[in-house]
């Protein structure tokens, strides 16, 4: 028979992504409201799964990683930009006229209230469980 922690553990490390990628606003939560499927970086991962979504506000929710498309040029983005709501100009600067790639999201969840998470100095792409903090009960 499990223990009541035990349980709470596993309930927790199910709730709760082992890897979370940090993204801006208002970016992050178009991800969790499933209005942004496709997360532009300069570079392809090779993540896949079930990830959550860190910005300013905390651990916000979870989408699932499926595939990472590309590399795009910022024309053929803004051909898809119903995908990843992002504008022109800041496609452009943040392209620094190299490719692109899209990562592709799906299974969208956006948690009813944010997790606080532990952030390290420096800029930081992922976060991981160990840095998200337990809500009081």
């Amino acid at each position: 028979m499990m223990t009541r922690e035990r349980e709470e553990r596993d309930q927790w490390e199910e709730r709760i992504p082992e890897r979370s990628l940090v993204v801006r606003e208002p970016w992050a939560s178009y991800i969790v409201q499933g209005r942004k499927t496709w997360e532009i970086r300069r570079y392809p991962t090779r993540v896949r799964g079930r990830i959550g979504i860190v910005s300013q506000r905390g651990l916000i929710g979870a989408v699932r990683l499926t595939r990472v498309l590309g590399p795009f040029t910022v024309e053929e983005l803004l051909e898809e930009i119903e995908r990843h709501l992002a504008p022109e100009a800041f496609l452009r600067e943040y392209a620094q006229e190299r490719p692109l790639w899209a990562w592709e999201l799906e299974e969208a969840e956006e948690f009813a209230e944010p997790y606080e998470v532990e952030r390290a100095g420096g800029p930081r792409i992922w976060v991981v469980r160990r840095q998200v903090r337990r809500r009081d009960h």
